[in-house]
């Protein structure tokens, strides 16, 4: 596994304990990143930062609702400045899962809200960073979803498939427009992840993806042995 030393890289979405975002965060400092955690909730991305710095590794925590373009600017101003406007990887796990029901008796607030969490995020963040990650000619990684990709079973959740299939095109999109400057974007398209969250609300009978294989997919994305791929959605089941 290549080590990050040196490098610094931006992670949105990382906030309660037993979630994903906190095991990528982990797996990112093990090999020596310098990191900044991005939460919604001061309380719980502190948390996660304190945990990580009583470990030794260097870490820092910004409150943000990524939703929000003021915010993003400032969030994306304080760690330019912290970081002399250089960023080695970006990695948007901000998201959320909800069904929204049948089209036909679905709740338009569900609908704004899948897309704000999971699509706005993500475009909000690269739209900000992408100024930083030109200059080290970084990466960014998105998180897509299963089943957001041909084929999947769908019903009673068009809104989260359809901001996931958002990040589908985002990730492409990025990937041809930055390809010049060097900076790659691809996706992790996961089934279901073996988080608290989920376990506590699917089947015993769900068939997970561990959070460590979704970090070790992140790390690869990031690396320079994977400087040739870009506009790619890896599948993870």
């Amino acid at each position: 596994m290549q080590r990050f030393d040196g490098r610094t890289i931006v992670l949105t979405g990382v906030g309660r304990e037993g979630q994903v975002g906190e095991v990528v965060a982990r797996a990112f400092a093990e090999q020596g990143a310098t990191l900044t955690l991005v939460g919604r909730d001061p309380d719980e991305v502190h948390q996660r930062a304190l945990a990580l710095r009583a470990a030794g590794h260097t870490v820092h925590a910004e409150q943000c609702d990524l939703s929000d373009p003021d915010q993003v600017t400032t969030l994306a101003r304080t760690v330019a400045d912290r970081h002399g406007g250089r960023v080695h990887a970006l990695i948007n796990v901000a998201g959320g899962f909800a069904m929204s029901g049948p089209v036909a008796d679905s709740d338009i607030t569900v609908w704004r809200r899948q897309l704000d969490i999971n699509l706005t995020t993500a475009y909000l963040a690269t739209r900000a960073f992408l100024p930083m990650l030109r200059p080290t000619r970084g990466a960014i990684v998105y998180f897509a979803a299963a089943a957001a990709l041909p084929g999947e079973k769908i019903a009673g959740m068009s809104a989260y498939v359809a901001a996931k299939s958002g990040v589908v095109v985002l990730t492409r999109a990025v990937a041809e427009e930055e390809r010049e400057a060097g900076v790659r974007a691809n996706a992790i398209a996961p089934t279901a992840i073996r988080t608290a969250a989920n376990l506590g609300a699917m089947s015993p009978k769900t068939r997970y993806v561990e959070r460590e294989a979704v970090a070790r997919t992140a790390l690869f994305l990031c690396s320079d042995d994977a400087s040739a791929v870009t506009g790619q959605i890896l599948r993870l089941s």
